[in-house]
C-alpha cells in the first residue's frame, strides 16, 4: 500500500504539472495581448511596450512558465491586472462559497440517489422500479441551469419562499442566513447530480443482486439484509465510488454555471469577469485551483477503493514485488 500512495502521490504530481502546462499554453494561444487590459484607446508604442514590460508578457514563453511554476510552487498566484490585488486571498475568499455549494450538493445527491438506486433494482419486477428508472433518465436530459431558472421562478419570484440569488455580504456571520442564500443552488446541483447517480447505483445494485457469492450466502441461512450488509454492500461500493469522484469533480467544475445563475460570489464569477477583462493571473489561479481539486479529488477516490476492496491492495503488491 505504500509503494502504491507514493507512486500514485508522484502521477498526482506530474499530472499536476502536465496540466499547469497545458493550461499556460492554451491562454497564451488566445487571441490578444493580456497588456490591452493595462491600456487605453490611442496608447502609443512605448505605453504597450511599457504595459508588456510590467506584466511579463514581452519575454520568452519558456521564461515566463518557468516563472509562474515558481510562483505555483510557493502557492503565490501571482496579482490581478485589473485591480493589482493578490489573487489567492481572492480566491480563498471565493471559496468561501464555492465550496459550501458543492460539498452540499454532493451530500444531498449521495442521500437521494443511494436509497432510491438501490430501491430501483432491488424492486426492478415492481411497477415503481421502471418508474424510478425513467424519471432518473429525464434527469440526467435537465440542463441544470434550466432547472437553476425554474426553481427561482417557483419558490422565489411565485411564492416568495426563497431568496432568487446573491449570497450575504459578510459570508457565514449567519449561518442560518447563508445556507438559505445556498438552499436553490444546492437543491438545482442535487437533483441533476442525484439522476446519474442513481442509475449507476441500481447498476452496481443489480451486478451484487445477481452474483453468486451473495446467492450462496443467502442458501447458507443469511437472511437478504446481512448478506448485502456483509458482502454486497463492499462490492457494490467499489464502482460507485469512482463514479462519486467523478461526480464531486463534475459538480466542483459545474458550480461556475450555477453561480451564474444564482449570482453567487464564487469563482465562477470570478472567472468569469477574468476571462471578460483578458486578466490571465485571475484566470490562471481559478483555472489552477479547480484543476488542483478535480485531481485531489480522483486520488482520494482511488485511495477510498483500494481501502473498502482487499483485491486491489493484493494487486497493487504484486504488481510492485
Amino acid at each position: 500500500m505504500t509503494t502504491y500512495l507514493l507512486r500514485r502521490l508522484a502521477f498526482l504530481v506530474v499530472s499536476l504539472l502536465l496540466a499547469a502546462a497545458v493550461l499556460f499554453l492554451l491562454l497564451r494561444l488566445l487571441p490578444g495581448d493580456p497588456a490591452n487590459s493595462l491600456l487605453t484607446i490611442g496608447a502609443d508604442p512605448g505605453q504597450i511596450a511599457a504595459a508588456r514590460h510590467q506584466i511579463g508578457s514581452d519575454r520568452p514563453l519558456p521564461q515566463q512558465f518557468v516563472t509562474w511554476l515558481g510562483q505555483m510552487a510557493t502557492f503565490d498566484l501571482g496579482e490581478s491586472f485589473i485591480s493589482t490585488l493578490p489573487v489567492g486571498p481572492e480566491i480563498a475568499a471565493r471559496l468561501v462559497v464555492t465550496v459550501p455549494l458543492t460539498l452540499l450538493a454532493f451530500l444531498l445527491a449521495v442521500v437521494v440517489a443511494v436509497p432510491v438506486g438501490f430501491l430501483a433494482a432491488h424492486r426492478a419486477n415492481r411497477w415503481y422500479g421502471p418508474l424510478l428508472n425513467g424519471v432518473s433518465q429525464f434527469g440526467i436530459a435537465v440542463p441544470v441551469f434550466w432547472l437553476g431558472m425554474l426553481l427561482i421562478t417557483s419558490f422565489a419570484l411565485y411564492f416568495h419562499l426563497l431568496p432568487a440569488g446573491g449570497f450575504p455580504q459578510d459570508d457565514w456571520a449567519d449561518p442560518a442566513d447563508a445556507l438559505t442564500s445556498l438552499l436553490l443552488p444546492v437543491v438545482t446541483i442535487a437533483l441533476v447530480m442525484s439522476a446519474s447517480l442513481i442509475r449507476y447505483v441500481r447498476s452496481a445494485t443489480l451486478d451484487v443482486l445477481d452474483s453468486d457469492y451473495l446467492r450462496t450466502f443467502r442458501a447458507l441461512g443469511s437472511s437478504f439484509t446481512g448478506a448485502m450488509w456483509r458482502h454486497g454492500l463492499r462490492n457494490a461500493a467499489v464502482p460507485v465510488i469512482s463514479i462519486l469522484g467523478i461526480e464531486l469533480a463534475t459538480t466542483f467544475l459545474g458550480a461556475v454555471v450555477v453561480e451564474s445563475v444564482f449570482a453567487l460570489p464564487g469563482l465562477g464569477s470570478m472567472l468569469a469577469k477574468g476571462i471578460a477583462q483578458h486578466d490571465y493571473p485571475i484566470v490562471q489561479g481559478v483555472l489552477f485551483v479547480s484543476t488542483f481539486g478535480v485531481l485531489v479529488i480522483g486520488f482520494l477516490a482511488d485511495l477510498a477503493q483500494r481501502l473498502i476492496d482487499p483485491r486491489l491492495r493484493g494487486t497493487t503488491t504484486r504488481s510492485a514485488r
